[in-house]
């Protein structure tokens, strides 16, 4: 009998305003992976331009553990390219934890997928989900608070990571270091604590936003208008273009409706803070 595995990754939203490279939280988008034995292998997928041989980031992170030879790979996933998501980190996590739990390897996952992404906070989220601090180690989880929701509005327009770190100096301000420094505490302490006054006055970055604001000027505009909107505040995710709204779930559903209305050129989705990171089932 073949084996088969189907992996579940959610999507992440990294940075969360001041936490640049720290900071990621995982969200209720999902990316599904099918590994079979089959003999033969091949890959398929509902996500348009990616490849579809051995440089597929699915097979290259499974590669990174066993080799693929005879299996098929089925890649499904909502979560869209080039958005600021984290779809590069859930596709990675995707490939190692299908290898990992196909052969039980019992492989150092995170250590492995930040090498292959670069970075930690997306590829945390994905695999751990909830709330993550990356700091020199393994990162740290924690639960999101309870009734805190998000919407997702993504502009038309993609930013490439590798564009969006290159927009920054190697050196920043001293006071830029203090303000973010100050205002990811006030953050961390409000999602600890359930206060949402916190997380209100933890959002604001001075390190990558304004810095990168040419690159996505739309995003920024939403960001500034998350109060008038009646959001708790709002962070561009990751690399952009995609904006993360916060709200408590009693206000999401007329969030929804107003940032539909003030940005009728973007993709507008509810979404959770995801507790569950990656999950393998055997089929």
């Amino acid at each position: 009998m073949n084996r088969r595995r189907l992996v579940k990754v959610p999507a992440s939203s990294a940075n969360l305003g001041p936490g640049y490279d720290a900071l990621a939280a995982a969200l209720s988008v999902q990316l599904e992976l099918t590994v079979e034995e089959t003999g033969q292998f091949g890959v398929t997928s509902n996500v348009a331009g990616i490849p579809l041989d051995r440089s597929n980031l699915c097979v290259r992170a499974f590669e990174a553990l066993h080799s693929a030879d005879g299996l098929s790979f089925q890649l499904k996933s909502d979560i869209p390219v080039g958005a600021g998501l984290g779809s590069s980190a859930a596709a990675i996590v995707a490939g190692l934890v299908a290898a990992d739990h196909l052969y039980e390897l019992d492989a150092q996952l995170f250590e492995l997928a930040r090498e292959l992404e670069g970075h930690p906070d997306n590829v945390a989220a994905a695999l751990l989900g909830g709330f993550v601090i990356c700091a020199e180690h393994d990162p740290v989880r924690f639960e999101p608070p309870a009734g805190l929701e998000g919407v997702l509005a993504t502009p038309p327009d993609p930013v490439s990571t590798a564009g969006a770190r290159a927009a920054l100096p190697a050196e920043i301000p001293m006071s830029d270091a203090v303000h973010d420094i100050a205002h990811s505490s006030l953050l961390v302490l409000g999602l600890a604590l359930g206060d949402l006054s916190y997380v209100r006055r933890g959002l604001s970055d001075r390190i990558h936003q304004p810095r990168r604001a040419h690159l996505y000027p739309r995003s920024m505009e939403l960001v500034e208008q998350a109060p008038e909107l009646g959001a708790i505040g709002a962070t561009v995710s990751g690399a952009g273009p995609t904006v993360l709204f916060w709200t408590h779930w009693e206000a999401t559903g007329a969030l929804v409706n107003r940032v539909r209305e003030a940005a009728p050129d973007c993709v507008v989705e509810r979404v959770q803070f995801a507790p569950g990171g990656a999950d393998v089932t055997e089929l």
